[in-house]
Order: C-alpha cells, then structure tokens, then sequence
C-alpha cells in the first residue's frame, strides 16, 4: 500500500493508475475533491469531481460524492485517467478550406475523419492536418464541465483550433478558430443557441409532415457505450427541426435544423420516428446498391454510398471581430450527389 505522503504529482505521461491512499491523521473533514487536488495538481479540481461522480474514488470501499469529507486513516482507492498530450503531430492531410482570415478557418470536411485525436486514434484527424498547414491556432484546451459531462474521459483534451465537432463520416462545413479570442466568442455562440446550422440528410421513406419539430432528450446508450439513445428519464434537451424538399419512392432529402447539439442528435431523432439516414448502420439505415434503385434483379454491385449520408449545409455566425453575421454554405459531396441524382432518375414520384 502506497502512503499518501509518498504519492508525486502525476506527470502528463500517466496512463490509467490505480492507485490507493492512506488518510493522515492530520486530515480531519476535508472534502475528498478538495483532499485529491492537493495530491494530483497536475489534474483540475473539476476533473476530479467528475472521476469521483462517475464512481472511481471509493473511501473504505464505497463510491462516494465530491462532497464526501475524510477521517484520519481513511482508505481511498482511485483510478485516474491519461492526462491528454499537449502535442499533436502534424500531418500533411488535404484541407479543403473555403474561407480564411486572422481569425478564422472555414472548411468543408472530408468523410472518413475523425475531427480530434481520441483514444486509439491519435493520428489521421483534422487536428492533425490543421497543426501541419497553420502555426496559428487557438489553444482548443476545454473541460468536461463545459462539453459534456460523460464521465472523464474526455477532460482538459488539447484539440487545437476546434470550436465544434462533426462526426467522422459526416461532410461539411466546420469553422476553426485561430486565436483563443475568436474561439471564446464563437463558442460562446454556440454555448448561447446563436449559431444557425442546416444539413442535408437522405434518408429512408418520407415523412407524413413535410416539416415537424422533433423534442427527444438524448443521452448515452443504456448497453452500448459508442451509441446515444432518447432517454425521457435521464437525457439532455435535444431539438431538431426537419422539412422535406424532395419525395422520392422509398427516400427523401430532407433539410434538417438542430436547435441544440448533441452527439449524434440528427442520426438518433431521425431514426427515433422511424427514417433513418441512409446508410448509417448504427441507426437503423441501409446500404443501398443501384439495382435496388433501378428496380432491378440483385447483382453485385458496390453500395451508392458508403457511409452516412449526412452533411452540414450551411453555418451562420457573427464574425468574433467585425462583428458581422457571416454565412458559409458547401454543396453536397460527389457520393451524396451521386446518390440524388440517382434518385432522380429511378425513382421519382
């Protein structure tokens, strides 16, 4: 057993540690929050709360609060997670930006990438390729407590420049901030529901409404940790509003208008009233092969469309120094092109 006067602070290269303490007997109703940021400065007191909230610190055997406060010869038994690297390589990956200024990067994102490194995936992402092409970035440094509350897995990451996040198959329009001044008012943009965001989905069938509100709260999966749910009981606020703009047999396009931003909000609502997004096969969507849309015999043939056919249209901001409403739009991708124009061809109304 590990005395508690003989524990460092943990460096950035700590990974996972398992680790038990001995209360002093100096220690006399000192919050366990408080008591554990003493030891490990290196981690933020609000990092701790949520390692102690998601049940990782156990004083004499059992899950306690933040709150909770020590005895003399208290046993605490913790896990704490891998401090986040502040180094990102950089890595020549194409950029496709539409817009730059002092202040700003506006691109249209590529599928098949991941916005930030994550755990067991550190290389490839856009973080990546934005450290390579600019030596001008915001710091990106930003606490669970402000993003999202999901555990702690996700504490203090350096993702440098971002300000939002798209998922890694999911195209279109993101905004990067170059500066920590314009990431704080641009964040502070989508933190107040300031932002105007639009995306075009294709997706299977059509709606009976050709515009509706969908209000379903999301959370994480009961059972599958990479998946999100409608949970009445437990989830956040999630809004999304949808219109159809063009009816096919058997798929729509629809323009879809989140009010609030959760992880996977438009895929979740959309397969929760029973239209999911072509192709996403965590939701419930199909692959879809160009026989099945000609109505013809089953052939081998490879699917239209790969992954989820889902892209950020267009996203309205004011500007963090002119202070100008400013609006960036990006077309359809060739794939998601590829895939309406068969539709209009095959499978018109």
């Amino acid at each position: 057993m590990r005395e508690a006067n003989s524990i460092p602070d943990i460096s950035d290269e700590t990974q996972d540690t398992n680790l038990t303490l001995q209360v002093g007997s100096s220690i006399k109703e000192r919050r366990v929050d408080k008591y554990l940021h003493g030891r490990f400065s290196n981690y933020s007191r609000v990092m701790l709360q949520e390692v102690i909230k998601a049940g990782f610190v156990k004083v004499n055997g059992k899950a306690v609060k933040p709150s909770f406060k020590l005895s003399p010869d208290d046993k605490i038994e913790l896990t704490l997670p891998e401090l986040p690297s502040k180094e990102i390589m950089p890595e020549d990956i194409p950029l496709n930006i539409i817009y730059e200024d002092d202040d700003i990067i506006v691109l249209n994102k590529q599928a098949d990438i991941l916005v930030h490194p994550a755990r067991g995936n550190t290389h490839g992402t856009l973080v990546n390729a934005l450290v390579f092409y600019s030596d001008k970035l915001s710091s990106g440094f930003s606490e669970t407590v402000q993003r999202k509350k999901e555990k702690f897995k996700n504490v203090g990451e350096f993702r440098p420049g971002i300000i939002h996040r798209l998922d890694k198959n999911t195209t279109g329009v993101m905004v990067v901030a170059k500066n920590d001044f314009a990431q704080w008012k641009i964040a502070k943009q989508f933190q107040d529901r300031q932002t105007k965001k639009s995306y075009l989905a294709i997706v299977h069938g059509t709606p009976e409404l050709t515009a509706d509100r969908i209000n379903m709260p999301l959370g994480v999966h009961p059972k599958i940790r990479e998946k999100y749910a409608i949970r009445p009981e437990n989830g956040k606020e999630a809004i999304t509003f949808y219109e159809v703009l063009e009816e096919f047999r058997g798929f729509s396009l629809l323009k879809l208008s989140p009010r609030t931003g959760r992880t996977h909000q438009i895929r979740v609502h959309l397969s929760y009233i029973k239209y999911p997004v072509v192709a996403d096969d965590m939701y419930g969507g199909k692959l879809v092969y160009p026989w099945q849309l000609q109505d013809g015999e089953p052939a081998v043939q490879e699917p239209v469309i790969t992954r989820v056919a889902l892209h950020a249209h267009t996203l309205e901001f004011q500007h963090p120094t002119s202070k100008k409403q400013v609006k960036f739009e990006v077309p359809l991708p060739e794939d998601m092109q590829n895939l309406l124009d068969m539709l209009r061809k095959y499978r018109k109304v």
